[in-house]
């Protein structure tokens, strides 16, 4: 018996979930942990909205090139993308699974081209800029991870009423953890995206003559932004507020690894936060620790 229409693309919209999940699973351990603490369908919907951003980038920093695709012919795929992400926007359906899911949630939560299109204009930054003036930086910062949790956010607060101040309160605790995750995660990967991408994303700084003042420097930048991104905690929902904490320590140690880590080591070696700690940080969390600021500014505001 052929199932009815609104079936189908029910089954086909949990097919294509499923999908997205599968990528948040095996692409991030550390987004994959926090995830889990989130309600089942706000949980999918971050799923759907990382599986997307992992697509996009792939295309600009990995398979594609190992694939040998030019960087004019990865252009084109992103373009392609983009289209069939605004087309599923409008119409809800897309056979592209991945972006399918996306659409589903976009449409749910209130997504639209205002976060998508700057997304997708960092992403062709990638393909045509080696290194970054200060508004270049602030402009690729903004499209490749702000919007990301501006997109989170929409999710979260799916069928919450919060006031005007906190919600403005909460778009900027969201932006500064989206930019405090990127510029983490350039720090972490300084050599690797000279030496395999040829880009250098800080404004000005050196890879080969990075110096532990400009390492601590560019940590008090993302400190700071992990600070303004504590703020906005409080006023999560319950399940968005512990999973984001998580997410906020798991980056915060991070930085911490790389604050005792040598700058002359960071040129070669990519660090990380062992699983171990990782599981330590998961339990404070659900025990109800809440993250307020990065340790290195709660002991400046000591002294």
């Amino acid at each position: 018996m052929a199932l009815e229409l609104d079936t189908r693309i029910d089954l086909y919209t949990r097919v294509a979930e499923e999908t997205s999940q599968g990528v948040i699973k095996r692409y991030s351990t550390s987004f994959g942990l926090a995830s889990r603490l989130l309600e089942p369908r706000v949980r999918t919907h971050i799923g759907n909205f990382y599986a997307l951003v992992r697509l996009a980038d792939e295309i600009v920093d990995g398979v594609a090139a190992e694939a040998g695709v030019s960087s004019a012919e990865a252009g084109s795929m992103l373009d392609a993308l983009e289209a069939d992400t605004e087309r599923a926007l409008e119409i809800g359906y897309s056979t592209n699974l991945i972006v399918h899911a996306f659409a589903f949630s976009a449409r749910a939560v209130g997504v639209t081209k205002e976060l998508t299109r700057p997304f997708f204009h960092s992403m062709r930054m990638d393909l045509t800029e080696t290194e970054h003036t200060q508004e270049s930086f602030a402009e690729y910062v903004y499209g490749s991870a702000e919007v990301v949790g501006l997109m989170c956010l929409e999710a979260f607060l799916e069928g919450h009423q919060v006031s005007d101040h906190d919600h403005e309160v909460m778009v900027t605790g969201a932006r500064a953890l989206g930019a405090a995750f990127q510029k983490v995660n350039f720090l972490r990967d300084l050599g690797a995206d000279v030496q395999a991408l040829g880009r250098s994303y800080f404004p000005g700084v050196s890879v080969e003559a990075l110096t532990e003042d400009t390492k601590h420097r560019l940590l008090d930048d993302i400190d700071a932004d992990l600070a303004a991104s504590a703020a906005a905690l409080p006023l999560l929902p319950a399940s968005a507020r512990r999973a984001v904490s998580l997410a906020h320590v798991l980056f915060e140690a991070l930085g911490e690894r790389i604050r005792k880590t040598p700058a002359t080591v960071l040129q070669t070696s990519r660090i990380s936060v062992p699983d171990v700690t990782k599981a330590v940080l998961a339990l404070r969390v659900v025990m109800g620790f809440v993250p307020s600021a990065p340790r290195s500014m709660r002991k400046v505001s000591r002294v």
